[in-house]
């Protein structure tokens, strides 16, 4: 509903759950709207680290020491290091990129393709809008596969002592990737990205509490042996054949790619930042202190579990330690791995529900089943507004995602080639782009050439890192009977 105010200011009171954007012609920020007349944002460098430390140690730190234990001592560190440089730099890249024309006072792109279409427009705009939501529907399924194996590691832990080692303890990951989905569909009915700040907090406390307990472990192993594993140039010829070592280094590339990215939802971040001071100044703090705080725990929990596995570090950290004791800790650090994952699930998930609501919204505007909102009281709180078509199409999609997972249960390759696919273009290309026409900067001019440089080799590192992954499933694949994985 559309109102006349004083100086025939247009306000817009109406308000659609998950609908980014809508036009209004404000004239400024008010105590109580921002400057496009959306709700004031509240969102500092706390919570939007938050969300992106939530994001980004994730499953993905769970495969870094195998990575390393395939490049070797010298390769895996220094690989961690560069991906660590160019998602900080590109990120703050993209993050100039939130408004377009001024960087304080611009109009506001609310999601990655928003600036995109400002900045870059035409065909580009359908291809980033195919990668990135793809993407964010591989994630989703990325996560349901780890979220299931670290329930199962609770699960066949307890078995294994309370037999005494006696029963092998096999599980099947099916009921457990039900239990998963169960959980999201419930957590996906908040309306919307700004609304789950809290669950990115206890993900973000939960992330923090599984590496350190990772790091510990690692720690423990090697005191416990009294010798670092492993090999400057990672495992051996003769382990492994010399194309598996060639696979599985490049597929090492896609798994280090995965534990990092998380532009792809920067700007639907930036978007929850409060102003002044402006977004890109907070955004970019806000970057640098997770990319820190990241690449400290990334080198640690890779190296460390290197250096107590050596060659024979596993897909995943914590399910790689076994039946070790205290086996009541490595339940801990499972369970904070699942509801960390529960958090995480929903920050990637939320930009996809709301750029198909928002779609939706605009193709059946006169609906009632898309737009009306049922209000159900809750004592003690606002109440909260059920929409039947958030309902139906949420909930769909995350049966979707687990039906998916129950048929490629592969840990390692999805998460190397999820890393592959968005790495490249979503990470490095389109934030490059973005940046050289917001800037204008000259074609041919060195810090063109320069920024063209970075998007070439990073594109090599995401083709090779696909092909080593894509191999890499494959072979899983002939051994594989669709719901029938067990561990």
């Amino acid at each position: 509903m559309k109102k006349m105010g004083e100086n025939g200011v247009v306000k817009n009171y109406q308000h659609v759950s998950n609908l980014p954007s809508f036009d209004v012609e404000q004239q400024g920020p008010s105590k109580c709207f921002d400057d496009d007349g959306h709700i004031k944002r509240t969102g500092t460098v706390w919570t939007a680290s938050a969300h992106i430390i939530t994001a980004v140690i994730g499953s993905g730190v769970l495969s870094l020491a195998w990575a390393i234990a395939q490049l070797g001592w010298v390769a895996g560190p220094v690989v961690m290091f560069l991906f660590s440089f160019v998602i900080y730099y590109t990120s703050s890249l993209l993050a100039d990129c939130y408004r377009h024309g001024d960087p304080v006072s611009g109009k506001r792109n609310y999601t990655y393709m928003d600036a995109v279409r400002a900045n870059l427009g035409g065909f580009k705009v359908k291809v980033c809008g195919f990668i990135q939501y793809l993407n964010l529907f591989g994630v989703a399924i990325g996560y349901t596969i780890a979220a299931s194996i670290s329930m199962m590691a609770v699960k066949r832990s307890n078995c294994f002592h309370s037999s005494e080692g006696k029963n092998p303890c096999h599980v099947s990951n099916t009921p457990y990737m039900i239990a998963f989905g169960v959980a999201e569909i419930l957590f996906s009915q908040i309306p919307d990205f700004d609304q789950i700040w809290w669950l990115s907090i206890v993900a973000a406390v939960m992330s923090f509490t599984y590496s350190s307990i990772g790091l510990a472990l690692g720690i423990a192993k090697v005191v416990a042996t009294g010798t670092f594993r492993g090999s400057m140039t990672g495992i051996s010829i003769g382990a492994v054949t010399q194309t598996q070592k060639i696979w599985r280094s490049f597929q090492a590339f896609g798994d280090i790619a995965f534990a990092y990215s998380y532009s792809i939802i920067l700007i639907e971040i930036q978007d929850t930042i409060k102003s002044p001071p402006s977004e890109a100044k907070t955004m970019k703090k806000a970057t640098l202190l997770s990319v820190m705080v990241t690449t400290a725990f990334y080198m640690l929990c890779g190296c460390m579990g290197y250096a107590a596995f050596g060659d024979n570090a596993p897909g995943n950290l914590l399910t790689g330690f076994g039946f070790y004791n205290p086996f009541w800790l490595l339940d801990i650090a499972n369970v904070a791995i699942v509801i960390h994952l529960v958090g995480a699930y929903q920050v990637y998930c939320q930009p996809l529900f709301a750029f198909i609501e928002k779609w939706a919204i605009q193709k059946w505007p006169k609906s009632k089943f898309i737009t009306k909102n049922i209000q159900i009281p809750i004592p003690g709180f606002l109440p909260y507004n059920l929409n039947l078509s958030r309902l139906i199409w949420r909930s769909a999609f995350v049966v979707l995602t687990t039906v998916i997972s129950m048929l490629l249960p592969f840990f390692n390759d999805v998460v190397g080639l999820l890393g592959a696919l968005g790495f490249w273009p979503l990470t490095v290309y389109f934030p490059v782009e973005m940046y050289i026409v917001q800037k204008k900067i000259p074609k041919w001019s060195t810090r063109w050439v320069c920024l063209q440089i970075l998007s070439f080799a990073c594109l090599v590192i995401s083709v090779v890192a696909a092909v080593g992954s894509i191999a890499g499933v494959v072979l899983d694949l002939k051994a594989y009977r669709p719901f029938k994985t067990s561990y």
